[in-house]
């Protein structure tokens, strides 16, 4: 039976924000690192995928922030993969706190293969058809879902990014975690700083290369109860290439 990985860990400063909070983009890479120590583990890391040419893509994500933890915190880290369905992987992802009492952060995340020389998705049935692999516990219930503007958004222009050094990864293109990044970038800061993140969902439409202009967009609502909704897309050369959803 193949075992989860979980790992503890101390908050460094450099993972924080302006009120010594775990940033949730923080909680984005700390989850980038497990699915590539895990994917590992199950034989499907990096290394595996290259031999056959084959390449794993994060398609989408949905995460609930329940409580975050604070500069100098233990947090326990946890994630498996849970199956598939077609051409889609899921992955799931929980952080409790060091004694493993409270759950802090719940995520659930779907991904693609695709064949890195023609960029088309493979079914690839090595880690589909196998169930050894594979742990059947949910943290969320349903697969990160696609995300819908609401039909009165008229969304505006906020700012304009070049593809730059620090946004690419070792596979050429912007690296996942950059996305919330601007988004979260392009949010009023007392917002940012006065409103806890309650929840993300972003879908990834279409990669971000280096030399690549992303236009960003932004729209926002305040529910009834005082929630605040924003939606953040990127567009590159007109086209869509990530949509996200904040939830304060």
């Amino acid at each position: 039976m193949v075992e989860k990985y979980n790992v503890v860990k101390r908050i460094p400063s450099f993972d924080t924000d302006m009120s010594a909070t775990f940033k949730p983009t923080s909680f984005l890479n700390y989850a980038q690192e497990a699915a590539n120590i895990h994917a590992d583990c199950i034989g499907v890391g990096y290394d595996n995928m290259h031999i056959t040419r084959k390449a794993w893509v994060l398609a989408r994500m949905h995460v609930i922030f329940h409580k975050l933890p604070k500069w100098r915190e233990h947090i326990n880290v946890q994630s498996w993969h849970k199956g598939s369905a077609g051409f889609q992987f899921f992955r799931d992802f929980v952080v409790f706190d060091a004694e493993g009492k409270e759950k802090l952060i719940s995520a659930t995340t779907s991904w693609l293969v695709i064949d890195i020389d023609t960029r088309r998705l493979s079914k690839y049935p090595e880690l589909a058809d196998d169930e050894s692999k594979c742990i059947k516990e949910n943290v969320l219930e349903e697969p990160a879902p696609k995300i819908t503007l609401p039909k009165e958004a008229v969304p505006e222009h906020v700012m304009s990014h070049a593809v730059c050094y620090s946004d690419l990864d070792m596979n050429g293109h912007v690296n996942n975690v950059k996305y919330t990044e601007w988004s979260m970038n392009v949010i009023e800061l007392d917002v940012v700083n006065n409103h806890p993140l309650k929840e993300l969902i972003i879908n990834f439409n279409n990669e971000i290369k280096a030399g690549d202009t992303v236009e960003i967009y932004r729209y926002s609502e305040k529910a009834e109860d005082g929630t605040l909704v924003y939606y953040i897309e990127g567009k590159v050369n007109e086209k869509s290439s990530f949509v996200e959803k904040l939830i304060f």
